[in-house]
């Protein structure tokens, strides 16, 4: 499965894109200055959108790729 893939499906299931996701973890502490808060691990953020919008662990890890700039 593409990475475009994996975000069309995430978009399908909870409605959300990328972006919402961002504004969402930048709420919880998660993004501080446009960039992942240092203090804080990528279990911590995958946990969230596993358990706070029922992703799967690779499409909770593509979310967090984009944290990470990723886009393609």
């Amino acid at each position: 499965m593409s990475f475009q893939a994996y975000i069309d499906n995430i978009k399908a299931k909870t409605g959300k894109t990328p972006a919402d996701f961002k504004k969402l973890a930048e709420k919880k502490g998660f993004i501080t200055g446009g960039k992942i808060n240092p203090v804080i691990k990528a279990t911590e953020i995958t946990n969230w959108l596993k358990t706070d919008f029922d992703l799967g662990h690779g499409h909770a890890m593509a979310i967090y790729a984009t944290f990470k700039g990723k886009t393609k």
